[in-house]
């Protein structure tokens, strides 16, 4: 007996409440095709490119892949799924209770096409027509995978899924597919899918299509729009009826794509700006081609990188050559800040009155105020409707600088479909790695500009995915830019070589040793041009080396007495802990002394942020300075506009010695430390030195040249070899010269021919280093996809159980919450409304958590257990109580540790 199609549930309600319980799975097969469909309308940009690269017609185009996004959710036909839910109606087909739902209905869709449906229909038309029928199978991959990843290959039995008894599941499959192939696809061309190259096109972009299957089975299973129906029609009458209108009205509450803007001058992005930088000029003024560009941007602190970036991301807008800008950063500090300075300025990307959408991705976007307030305005003032209206009002327009969306601003993985996102490097690495829904962040960039900012900051690892995601973004036609103080040239050449691979062109020969600072650009005719320095960020550097820390705590005695403020920049938590305990002995006072770490929760980070930037940042004057000192790690390196006037570090590769000397007098100033706004000021605090904590960098250096006073140094930059570098050059020049002395600097410690200098005795820890990186890129090449492979299994280690990381760690940090007592009960650390126990999370080495969750007594254990079960925001968190007499967290110090007794 055949089982009709009308019996079988698509999508169900949690309860039966008011409406039918479930949605009829032909019905919601047809919500989702139809969604598809009119988003690769064939007037729309992203139809008519794909259509161009496939060399099909858009109208063709569309009408296939709505035909494969009916068949999308083929799995559920099995009896297995339909016995999920046994409550629902008397009119279903009934359970199998010997059939377990253990495989996704995903793969089983794909089987039931490969193995049996594939057949039958080639049977059923019996016509020489058909020969297509068994090519198609990476369309249907492309579909069924709609949940985020590809379709299992093989592994399981569909015997065990589908039943074949008294109802027939497949058969019941086949019959809708014959109803929609009869009702839809009568005269339909079928030409095209004999042609063996149209399959080698498809792969490259089997990624987008996938993303948009991703994206349509996420908007046809929106409820408030697609209300379920239970009631049997013609499959034409519900498309033309229900679905069609339905998806129409779906697709008209997304954001509208903004229309983009012309761009005029410097000025017009940037009133701030009176007279531009050279790079900036640069940025305004290079020609650009009609392909997808790809620059590299290397200059001195205070040339201006980031406004130059966005001139350029304007240009191509205007161009036609992008639609949109992510910004990927190292840290969410670093996008944090750039997202409060991206939304004074993105909307001049575009027309005036147009409502860009603008959004945060990284792990912790909740826990800032701005991104929480731009969700909440646009809830609130419910920007959309009024905008789609026309009604948008002028306080509301002027408050919605971050216009952002809610719908995109629910979901990471939707994040990066924003008109202009920012987030951390790692959510766009994600789109080429075997993660769910990398398809989506993929789609996602497509024809975005990627703006990677601080590029030197990442270790071989991520270098490796961010050239494969370099290539993927050139291939399906995203433009890049990359900004850098400095580049080794091995690392500008292996990116290059990468984004042109996406474009099919061979790599262009890079100048070699390149001038700096310099704009690297191409496809152009000016591949690299040298960028003038303006005067007043051109600058010399003394370094003084010094042996001891008594030396250092001495100088930073005599700099606070004489009203300077300090920052000392210690390798390790642990050291800068100990040092901060070690001038409170020293008599230094308390109100002068400031500890600035990476273990501190999230509530007080974000206290001893705002209160560095107001003690040292860009507008702080003497009265905020004087006498002030900090001890902190590389938490300061980047992403804070910080200006200290006596500056010391840990030994370092040159390349973050250089990055954290440029928060030494960053900004001209008076000789009592208040800022010098006027045109040519001299900063009257006299010629800058870089204070370096180092042993001697001698010839005869031993193994133990490090320890043990600089063992933490090690530990956290093991190639000792490249430390003895930069610590040497450093002594030979007693100082640097910026820009003059940039690429001497950074060749001179990573170049080839530069690890011949390496005394002997430092080569074996060096070499073990060198082992380490090479790891690192093996473990890339592992884990990247192989794009060129198409959306399939066999791209890369897809596995629903593993995490692939963005980022290799020697140790696993652990995110902790930390919980406080009242009144027996535990509470959140953090004392405030919205998101308390996210407030109140740290990060923890590994090691350290299993040191402290140890010591708590077995009761407490039982009530942290209690307490996550009960709270789903600790789901994912180990919970830490801080109990009286500990001494293990507090705001001043952070994370102390467990410390055994003696």
């Amino acid at each position: 007996m055949t089982a009709s199609y009308f019996q079988y549930w698509g999508k169900a309600k949690p309860e039966a409440d008011i409406g039918p319980a479930y949605h009829l799975l032909p019905y919601h097969c047809l919500d989702v095709a139809a969604v598809g469909a009119l988003w690769l309308a064939p007037d729309t940009a992203v139809c008519k490119q794909l259509a161009m690269r496939l060399q099909v017609e858009p109208e063709w185009l569309q009408s296939w892949f709505t035909f494969c996004l009916v068949l999308h959710d083929l799995g559920k036909f099995a009896r297995a799924f339909q016995g999920l839910r046994t409550d629902l109606s008397d009119d279903l087909v009934k359970p199998n209770p010997r059939m377990t739902y253990s495989e996704r209905h995903d793969s089983l869709g794909f089987a039931l096409w490969r193995d049996v449906l594939q057949e039958k229909l080639a049977q059923h038309f019996q016509s020489n027509q058909t020969a297509w029928i068994d090519k198609i199978d990476p369309w249907l991959e492309i579909v069924t995978g709609h949940h985020g990843m590809p379709p299992k290959l093989s592994g399981f039995n569909i015997g065990n899924f589908f039943h074949a008894d008294e109802i027939d599941d497949k058969q019941a499959a086949f019959e809708f597919v014959r109803a929609w192939f009869e009702e839809f696809l009568a005269s339909f061309d079928f030409q095209p899918l004999s042609d063996k190259n149209l399959y080698k096109r498809l792969k490259p972009l089997s990624w987008q299509f996938a993303g948009i299957a991703v994206l349509a089975d996420w908007l046809g299973s929106n409820q408030e729009h697609f209300t379920y129906c239970a009631k049997p029609m013609p499959l034409t009458e519900y498309w033309q009826n229900f679905a069609l209108p339905k998806a129409k009205q779906v697709l008209a509450g997304l954001p509208k794509p903004p229309v983009a803007g012309k761009f005029e001058t410097v000025q017009t992005l940037f009133p701030f700006i009176q007279q531009p930088t050279p790079l900036q000029r640069y940025a305004a003024e290079e020609p650009l081609t009609d392909q997808p560009q790809f620059f590299i941007l290397e200059d001195v602190t205070g040339a201006g990188k980031t406004e130059a970036a966005l001139i350029l991301t304007q240009r191509l807008i205007a161009k036609g050559l992008a639609d949109g800008l992510y910004i990927g950063l190292p840290t969410m500090a670093t996008a944090n800040a750039m997202y409060q300075r991206l939304g004074k300025v993105y909307r001049s990307f575009y027309e005036v009155g147009e409502q860009p959408s603008l959004v945060l991705a990284h792990g912790a976007r909740e826990l800032s105020q701005a991104f929480r307030d731009s969700v909440l305005l646009a809830e609130q003032a419910n920007l959309d409707t009024d905008y789609q209206n026309g009604r948008l009002e002028e306080d509301q327009e002027l408050s919605a600088t971050a216009y952002c969306n809610a719908w995109l601003a629910d979901s990471r993985k939707k994040a990066l479909l924003a008109d202009v996102g920012v987030g951390t490097l790692d959510q766009a690495l994600l789109a080429v790695l075997p993660a769910r829904h990398q398809s989506l962040r993929l789609l996602g960039l497509g024809r975005k500009v990627l703006l990677v900012d601080e590029v030197h900051a990442y270790d071989s690892y991520m270098r490796e995915l961010l050239s494969a995601l370099l290539e993927a973004h050139a291939r399906q036609g995203g433009s890049a830019i990359l900004l850098s103080a400095t580049l080794p040239q091995t690392m500008r050449e292996t990116l290059t070589a990468a984004f042109h691979r996406g474009l099919g062109l061979e790599a262009p020969n890079l100048a070699y040793p390149a001038a700096y600072p310099l704009a690297t650009h191409t496809p152009a005719q000016n591949l690299e041009k040298p960028i003038d320095t303006r005067a007043e960020v051109k600058r010399t550097v003394r370094v003084q080396r010094m042996d001891s820390e008594e030396q250092i705590i001495a100088k930073i005695r005599h700099s606070a007495e004489q009203g300077e403020c300090v920052c000392w920049i210690r390798n390790t938590v642990k050291s800068a802990c100990q040092t901060y305990q070690n001038l409170l002995s020293s008599g230094f006072p308390a109100n002068c002394l400031a500890l600035f770490h990476s273990r501190f929760a999230m509530i007080d980070r974000q206290v001893i942020e705002n209160r560095t930037l107001q003690t040292f940042g860009e507008q702080s004057g003497h009265d905020q300075r004087n006498g002030q000192i900090l001890i902190a790690t590389q938490v300061v390196e980047q992403s804070l506009d910080l200006d200290f006037d006596v500056l010391i570090s840990d030994l370092a590769p040159i390349d973050l010695l250089i990055q954290r000397a440029g928060r030494l007098r960053r900004h001209v100033r008076d000789a009592l430390g208040n800022r010098l706004c006027e045109q040519g000021a001299e900063d009257g605090r006299g010629a800058p030195v870089f204070y370096l904590y180092a042993p001697t960098p001698s010839e005869d250096a031993n193994a133990a040249w490090l320890k043990p006073d600089h063992a933490g140094t090690q530990a956290v930059y093991p190639h000792v070899g490249q430390l003895w570098l930069s610590a040497r050059l450093l002594e030979d020049k007693s100082g640097f010269a910026m820009p003059d002395d940039a690429r001497e600097l950074i060749e001179g410690v990573y170049a080839d021919e530069a690890q011949a200098r390496i005394p002997l005795a430092l080569q074996e820890a060096s070499f073990d280093a060198e082992g380490k990186t090479m790891v690192q890129r093996s473990m890339a090449d592992l884990n990247v996809l192989k794009l060129d492979k198409g959306y399939t299994r066999k791209s890369g280690e897809w596995d629903e159980e593993t995490r692939i990381p963005t980022r290799l760690t020697e140790e696993e940090s652990i995110s902790v919450a930390l919980a406080v007592l009242v009144d027996g009960q535990l509470k959140p650390y953090a004392d405030v409304e919205r998101y308390a126990w996210a407030m109140s999370t740290i990060k923890l080495p590994e090691r350290e958590w299993k040191k402290v969750s140890q010591q708590l007594p077995d009761e407490l254990k039982q009530q942290v257990e209690t307490l996550k079960n009960e709270q789903k925001a600790l789901r994912w968190l180990e919970v830490l109580p801080l109990l009286d007499g500990q001494n293990l967290y507090s705001a001043t110090d952070g994370f102390a540790g467990y410390t055994p007794a003696d």
